[in-house]
C-alpha cells in the first residue's frame, strides 16, 4: 500500500491512497457490488456507494506507478475545475486511463471484470480518511494478495496495452522486434510503452 499527498491541491483530493493485489478471487462479486450500489435508494444506497468509494483498476492494464499517477492526478484537476466527464471523481480515473472518449468502454477497458486476478484499488480523499482506514476496509472489499506498487509490472499484458493504445504502427516501437505479438518485449521496449501510454494519459484532457 501506498499514501500520496499533493498539497497544491483542494485539501478534499490532496490524499490517494493505492493498493496493489494479486490472486484476486472475488472479482465478480466486486464488480456485481458496484452496478448494485450505484441503483441502491435512500440511505442504503448511500451507505453502499460510500462504501466502495473507491477506484478498482484492473493491473493487467497498468504499465507503471507513474502512468496510474498521471490518470489519478488528471482526474483530481477535472474534479477542482469542475470538468468531469464521468459521474465521480474515481470513475473519472479509468475515463483518463483509456485511449478513447466513449465512458462505457473506459469501464470496460480498465475497470474491475469477472475475470481480473491483479487489482489496484483507489481512493482520492482529504486528510481525514487515513492510510491505517484504508489498510483496514480494502481487505472486506477484495479478496487478494496484497503486493508492493514496484510489482505492477510483473502483470502487464504489453499486447493489451499496445492494442488498447494503437501502438502496434507506433514509429517509436519500429526499432523492437519480436518473433510474435505474445512475446514478451524487453525492458528496453517496455520502457518506451510506458513513455508513450503516460504521454497519453496526460495529454487526453488537452486533447479532449
Amino acid at each position: 500500500m501506498e499514501t500520496l499527498v499533493y498539497s497544491h491541491v483542494s485539501p478534499d483530493v490532496s490524499t490517494i491512497h493505492l493498493a496493489l493485489y494479486t490472486d484476486v478471487n472475488n472479482a465478480d462479486q466486486i464488480r456485481k457490488r458496484l452496478v448494485a450500489a450505484s441503483t441502491l435508494p435512500g440511505e442504503e444506497g448511500e451507505r453502499e456507494r460510500e462504501a466502495v468509494n473507491y477506484a478498482f483498476v484492473d493491473a493487467k492494464l497498468i504499465t507503471s506507478r507513474l502512468h496510474i499517477l498521471t490518470a489519478v492526478y488528471q482526474a483530481i484537476l477535472a474534479s477542482m475545475t469542475g470538468s468531469l466527464r464521468t459521474k465521480t471523481l474515481h470513475s473519472e480515473i479509468l475515463w483518463a486511463l483509456n485511449h478513447g472518449h466513449n465512458i462505457s468502454e473506459a469501464i470496460k477497458r480498465f475497470g474491475v471484470s469477472d475475470t481480473t486476478r491483479t487489482l489496484l484499488v483507489i481512493r482520492v480523499c482529504s486528510p481525514s480518511f487515513t492510510a491505517e482506514e484504508f489498510s483496514a476496509m480494502i481487505p472486506s472489499i477484495v479478496k487478494g494478495t496484497p503486493v508492493p506498487l514496484s510489482d505492477l509490472i510483473h502483470y502487464t499484458d504489453w499486447t493489451s496495452v499496445r492494442k488498447y493504445y494503437k501502438l502496434n504502427t507506433d514509429p517509436a516501437l519500429a526499432p523492437f522486434s519480436r518473433k510474435s505479438s505474445t512475446e514478451s518485449p524487453s525492458l528496453a521496449e517496455q520502457k518506451v510503452i510506458d513513455q508513450l501510454v503516460t504521454s497519453l494519459v496526460a495529454m487526453k484532457s488537452v486533447s479532449a
